[in-house]
């Protein structure tokens, strides 16, 4: 709701704009600086969950074995952040990813030939969602691992249509580069866990919008931008005590301990943000 509010909100602005400009009106040309800002909504991860590597060479997937034999996960995964350490049919399972604001600022440029308008923008900001994914045991215990955008910058490539020279259409698209902040928890308080794994990643980003001129050096406009990133390097090691489920080494198991990682290899999410613009 918040995000159709938003939209309402830009839309009414681009409508009330002004459809015609005086006979020097320069166009869609030149240098601007300016801000995007509005709410980022991340696609539902059904079915993520969590891979272990017991014996730790490389390949997940092993079963994380209890004394017994028995699947020391087997109450299962949840594609969110656990509400207790019980199993994700009770105690109240997991909470939705969060999805919220998002602020950016920016600087681009245009060239407008006929009807055609080509210009390149970068950005920098940051979002506030994060993005969980909860592993359960039967101890009972949760593991819990969230990521979120530290800060984000971009730089695209865009192309589109003016009728009037005041009113754009466009497309945009390019690569992206963001710092994404990892943490791991977990109820389990007899292993230790240890997180490793690159920070910084490359990505890409696109969409495309409307941009309404309103005199000769202001612009307003309504966004929508697709922003993915490959997020697979995150391991987290469960170590401490021999004989316990990660560190049985007489089952299968390596005494250094076992690695965690996500399954859900890519953060992505959706941006609808309203512009504006100063053109010089």
């Amino acid at each position: 709701m918040k995000a159709i509010g938003f939209v309402s909100a830009a839309l009414a602005v681009v409508v009330a704009a002004p459809a015609t400009a005086q006979q020097d009106d320069p166009g869609f040309n030149g240098i601007y600086v300016g801000a995007a800002g509005g709410y980022d909504v991340q696609p539902n991860d059904v079915g993520s969950g969590v891979l272990f590597d017991r014996n730790l060479d490389g390949q997940y997937g092993d079963v994380v074995r209890t004394g017994s034999g028995a699947n020391a996960f087997s109450p299962g995964f949840c594609n969110g952040q656990a509400r207790s350490q019980l199993s994700p049919g009770a105690g109240g399972g997991c909470r939705n990813d969060k999805d919220d604001w998002a602020y950016y600022g920016r600087v681009g440029a245009d060239a407008q030939r006929g009807r055609l308008v080509v210009g390149v923008v970068g950005e920098f900001g940051t979002t506030n969602i994060t993005d969980g994914v909860t592993a359960f045991s039967s101890t009972p215990a949760s593991y819990v691992f969230n990521r979120g955008i530290d800060w984000e910058a971009g730089i695209r490539g865009r192309a589109g249509y003016t009728p009037n020279d005041t009113t754009l259409f466009y497309g945009a698209f390019g690569p992206g580069y963001a710092k994404i902040d990892r943490a791991f928890g977990s109820t389990n308080t007899t292993n230790s866990f240890t997180g490793t794994g690159k920070r910084n990643q490359f990505g890409f980003q696109g969409g495309g919008g409307l941009e309404q001129r309103i005199g000769r050096h202001l612009s307003f406009g309504l966004e929508y931008l697709y922003h993915q990133y490959r997020d697979d390097d995150y391991v987290v090691r469960a170590g401490g005590p021999a004989g316990t489920p990660f560190t049985n080494a007489a089952n299968g198991g390596n005494a250094s301990g076992t690695d965690f990682i996500r399954t859900d290899d890519k953060f992505r999410w959706h941006s609808v943000r309203g512009t504006l613009a100063f053109r010089f």
